[in-house]
């Protein structure tokens, strides 16, 4: 597992941007931290690496933001508001599991099997708060 220590907000960006540089068709990214850890800041940088020029919000009450236009679309899923894997289940997300772009799933912890329903093109990104500034991003890779 990689750690690196971000002391900004742009920093984070700056990970986001280089990690959507190298992004391939059908990679999922896994997101989990508490609010404000830096989430969204992440994907926004992926945007930005993707080539995508249009603005990135969470998209906490409509659980799925599509971004087009750059290299590759880039799907955004926000699963805060769901609190069991039936409703993760029932809100018909299995599609983005298999993108024909990069999916981001904030929240991810909550799709109990989401390793083995996306084998092979994972990355597992655990973001945590050290200071008003600073995060300890961690990630690891399944075969991505």
């Amino acid at each position: 597992m990689a750690t690196t220590i971000s002391h900004s907000a742009d920093q984070t960006l700056a990970l986001g941007r280089d990690w959507g540089r190298e992004a391939k068709e059908a990679m999922v990214i896994a997101l989990s931290g508490e609010l404000g850890a830096g989430k969204t800041q992440l994907v926004k940088g992926l945007a930005i690496g993707l080539g995508i020029s249009c603005r990135v919000h969470s998209p906490t009450f409509t659980l799925v933001n599509a971004y087009a236009g750059g290299r590759l679309p880039l799907f955004h899923l926000d699963l805060y508001r769901l609190d069991a894997p039936e409703q993760i289940a029932g809100a018909g997300l299995e599609e983005y599991l298999a993108p024909r772009g990069v999916t981001v799933i904030e929240w991810a912890d909550r799709w109990p099997d989401l390793e083995r329903r996306v084998s092979g093109r994972l990355r597992r990104v655990r973001l945590e708060t050290l200071s008003l500034t600073d995060r300890r991003i961690s990630y690891e890779d399944s075969g991505a």
